[in-house]
């Protein structure tokens, strides 16, 4: 099975052990589970308003859970852990069931709203949501919020911070989805700061001169250590010695190149002259045999004339 399968498996898995909880513990308070596969088995930790009422008589309620665990969800060998939850009201899954059944029982969704979160906040929670969703009122669906306090809704400190349950109240009109989100006491929110009065700047901020006198302030290294900074000099003299014969032939040869251009480049400007010349003469010379042809013309005519 790829990994991705794996992981919807395990999550399906987790979320129908979870609803078989709330259904089976619901009059114990059941607030929640914890899972984790090691190689003696799978642990699981309940979390419960009343622990002995998990457990049961001589251990008969836990006994007949862990064999349903092993039927139904082909769990090898679970071993259930019960905690008791030590406040209530700052677990948000037992927090969602008690006002799913204050609704259920008659309350009007306000009151019971608006009585639930001040319950939250006064135990000490930093903040609480409760949206109720649902035919609250009439045939008409629709979304109630009620908010106390500080709330996140996302990012990491909303999935690690914020304790969040579900509830659902059947009525005669439909079902309302009852959500709580709490943020217990003592949280750390990564947004937090301090304002410490009183307080110089100094004892906060360190003196970046010292740590640069510091660096200044070394120990003489030992002679062996000059000797070799000494040699290591050397060496870098001669390799600066050579380095400059290199670029002193260099500079020699591209000299050489550049005198083997120009005179190049004046053989090239006297050949042009030389063309130039010939051109001329080979005019002139042209012009001298169209005029001696032009006077024989004439003396021919001349003759023809006297005769």
């Amino acid at each position: 099975m790829a990994d991705e399968h794996q992981f919807i498996e395990n999550g399906l898995q987790r979320t129908q052990i979870d609803e078989f909880f709330g259904e089976e513990l619901s009059r114990a308070g059941y607030g929640g589970m914890e899972v984790a596969k090691t190689p003696m088995g799978t642990q699981i930790v309940l979390k419960a308003e009343k622990p002995g009422m998990v457990i049961g008589k001589g251990g008969k309620n836990i006994r007949k859970i862990t064999t349903e665990l092993e039927t139904r969800f082909d769990l090898e060998d679970p071993q259930i852990d019960v905690q008791e939850v030590d406040e209530p009201d700052l677990n948000a899954q037992i927090v969602a069931d008690r006002l799913a059944n204050a609704l259920e029982r008659g309350w009007y969704f306000r009151k019971a709203g608006h009585t639930t979160i001040d319950r939250i906040m006064d135990s000490g929670a930093l903040g609480a949501e409760i949206v109720l969703s649902g035919k609250v009122t009439g045939a008409r669906s629709r979304v109630e919020k009620f908010n106390r306090g500080y709330i996140k809704h996302n990012g990491e400190p909303a999935e690690e911070i914020v304790d969040s349950g579900v509830g659902v109240a059947v009525m005669k009109l439909g079902t309302i989805g009852v959500q709580v989100k709490i943020i217990p006491p003592n949280a750390e929110l990564p947004d937090d700061f301090r304002v410490y009065e009183d307080r110089e700047v100094e004892d906060f901020v360190s003196d970046p001169d010292g740590d640069i006198d510091e660096l200044l302030d070394e120990p003489d290294a030992p002679a062996e250590a000059d000797a070799a900074d000494d040699d290591d000099d050397d060496e870098a003299d001669a390799a600066a010695e050579v380095a400059e014969e290199i670029l002193e032939e260099e500079i020699v040869d591209e000299g050489d190149d550049t005198d083997d251009e120009a005179a190049e480049t004046e053989e090239a400007e006297s050949d042009e002259l030389d063309a130039e010349e010939l051109d001329e003469d080979v005019e002139a010379e042209a012009a001298d045999l169209v005029e001696e042809m032009e006077a024989a013309d004439d003396a021919d005519d001349d003759e023809e004339v006297e005769e």
